[in-house]
């Protein structure tokens, strides 16, 4: 599809720190990549960031190409309609503020044509919300990285309920081309997928500050060489279904109480009913059949010898 190759240029609006890294991922994977900021000193602070970060990648040895190479596929233009003149892709990248968002997005929506994808990088705003009102809502969803996009390849892309599901389609192309893996999420909400779970685990390592069961640094520690370790190989499902025998039914049956009542403990009543359980059994069973169970959980612990292996390095 001409409108999702690397032939096609890529806009990025706004040269902050994510738009940067998001013409770090673009750029890198072949994509002609235009760059607006409406800070007249962007330009010079963000070319000079980029050729950095392209020369660590390099020398890290996840940059197939010289990074003058890559970096020349990225032009800083002076106004919004030289950017996305001509681009398949919108990725706006400007601050967390909902007017701010709103009011470019209207100025895009005229100088873009109906198949052109509209994505705001927000990190918790609603695509309803920065859409309302606008001829193009049909157009404009959530791209929501991980931060960098070009070292935590996830990305959300959430639509919101005028969204048409082309657009869609076409954004995961586009990111899918460009290294991500896309996680189309089924509805909205505030926050999304990462940022709650992100933030889940923030307000209770806050709670154990402000309770005095640990300190700063220790808390760091446990997610760091505990579970942050172990997530890199193996989410919060997997986990669970992974550490007790008889898989995620059995894990939930063990733990649940627990788990029940430290989250009463801190105000919260979200028990994993049976019917809850049995949708996460459901779906984790056809991933990986019982039978299948031993050979994961070595698969698993081999990766996390080769991460301690290279940790010691």
């Amino acid at each position: 599809m001409d409108s999702v190759s690397p032939a096609n240029t890529v806009a990025v609006l706004g040269a902050g720190s994510i738009g940067v890294a998001f013409a770090i991922v673009f750029s890198r994977a072949g994509f002609p990549v235009r760059v607006w900021d409406p800070d007249p000193a962007a330009p010079a602070r963000a070319g000079h960031d980029l050729r950095d970060r392209l020369t660590r990648l390099r020398q890290h040895g996840l940059l197939d190409e010289e990074p003058g190479v890559v970096a020349a596929r990225v032009a800083f233009v002076p106004s919004v309609a030289d950017a996305v003149d001509g681009a398949g892709l919108v990725q706006e990248c400007a601050p967390e503020r909902a007017e701010v968002k709103r009011e470019l997005f209207a100025k895009v929506t005229t100088l873009t044509g109906p198949e052109v994808v509209l994505a705001s990088s927000s990190s918790a705003i609603p695509a309803s919300v920065l859409a309302e009102g606008l001829a193009s809502a049909g157009r404009i969803l959530i791209g929501h990285p991980g931060n960098p996009p070009y070292l935590l390849p996830v990305i959300e892309v959430v639509p919101s309920p005028e969204t048409e599901q082309g657009i869609v389609e076409r954004a995961s192309t586009v990111y899918r081309a460009a290294g991500l893996r896309p996680v189309e999420l089924r509805r909205e909400v505030e926050g999304f997928v990462f940022n709650r779970l992100q933030g889940a685990l923030l307000r209770e390592a806050y709670c154990l500050l402000r309770d005095g069961v640990a300190d700063v640094e220790d808390i760091d520690s446990v997610v760091r060489l505990g579970l942050g370790r172990r997530w890199s190989v193996v989410g919060p499902f997997e986990t669970a279904d992974l550490n007790t025998r008889g898989g995620i039914g059995a894990h939930a049956e063990k733990m649940g109480p627990s788990y029940e009542r430290m989250g009463a403990e801190r105000g919260q009543h979200d028990p994993w009913t049976l019917e809850l359980v049995a949708r996460a059994v459901a779906q984790r069973r056809a991933m990986l059949p019982l039978a299948e169970w031993d050979e994961r959980v070595r698969w698993r612990d081999e990766r996390l010898m080769e991460l301690e292996r290279n940790n010691r390095d």
